[in-house]
């Protein structure tokens, strides 16, 4: 139970140290005993792992269907057999919590499954068309911060004479970083409204978070260039946002999984 005025932490259980991006490889196991399941398995690299407290769990009850023996159940963190595993340290996004969790022997009642058996992974991709456009806008932010300061710096800092922001090279990098950032945008909008709007965006979130991840890596990497040496150290802010853009070129879908699920979409397979 959480303390009163405390938001309760939620944690997204899918990723394990073996199941990355083929998410159907799952091994966790979801045992059907009376009354319910019981789950054993690690889950690798989850954002709230170890502090969360509601997890949804991604098991398989048979491994050989694939995604059709995959389930999804609601776990409580306080739960005896929930056990928090190594903190990473990573490379940006060093504010996030992510860490292992082990399962042992978890008891999880039948009504904590997420729908039918066997709905497990339905429940992972439509979670991914809601969540994606999430980490679109935060790569736009990345994005953004990142281009904001390399323009200030840009205008300010003196060489031969006069402000970078005059030298026609320095110009172009500005108003790419400032095009792709407004495409970004727009597409996390229209993701975003579709959503809002009960409609399908599997296929448009898949675009959004495609396109604002790589902008927000090129973005950040261009404001390290436009800065300089000095943008390198840790004196300055633009160092972090480039750490910070990789992450979203990875997580909720690498760049190279948004391009597969969007092309599927458009040939209508897979």
């Amino acid at each position: 139970m959480t303390a009163p005025g405390r938001v309760a932490l939620g944690a997204f259980c899918l990723t394990e140290p073996e199941s990355g991006s083929d998410a159907a490889s799952i091994q966790t196991s979801a045992k059907k005993v009376s009354g319910g399941y019981v789950l054993n398995g690690t889950k690798h690299f989850i954002s709230n792992g170890g502090i969360a407290d509601v997890y949804t769990v991604f098991a398989t009850h048979d491994a050989s269907q694939g995604a059709d023996g995959i389930d999804a159940f609601i776990v409580l963190g306080e739960q005896e057999g929930v056990k928090p595993g190594k903190k990473e340290k990573k490379m940006g996004i060093r504010a996030s919590h992510t860490a292992q969790i082990h399962f042992e022997d978890v008891f999880v009642p039948e009504e904590n499954r997420l729908g039918e058996e066997g709905e497990g992974f339905l429940v992972a991709l439509k979670t991914l068309e809601y969540s994606r456009p999430g980490v679109a806008a935060s790569a736009l932010g990345v994005a953004r911060a990142a281009f904001e300061f390399a323009l200030q710096y840009s205008m300010e800092r003196k060489q031969f004479g006069r402000a970078i922001a005059k030298q026609q090279a320095i110009q172009f990098m500005l108003a790419d970083m400032a095009t792709e950032i407004d495409a970004a945008r727009l597409l996390t909008w229209r993701s975003a409204w579709l959503l809002d709007q009960g409609q399908p965006a599997n296929k448009e979130a898949s675009m959004a978070k495609l396109f604002a991840a790589d902008t927000a890596m090129k973005v950040a990497t261009d404001a390290v260039q436009i800065v300089g040496g000095a943008g390198y150290m840790r004196d300055l802010p633009v160092e972090k946002y480039m750490r910070d853009a990789k992450i979203m070129q990875i997580y909720e879908g690498t760049s190279q999984i948004q391009r597969v699920v969007i092309s599927r979409l458009l040939i209508g397979f897979g």
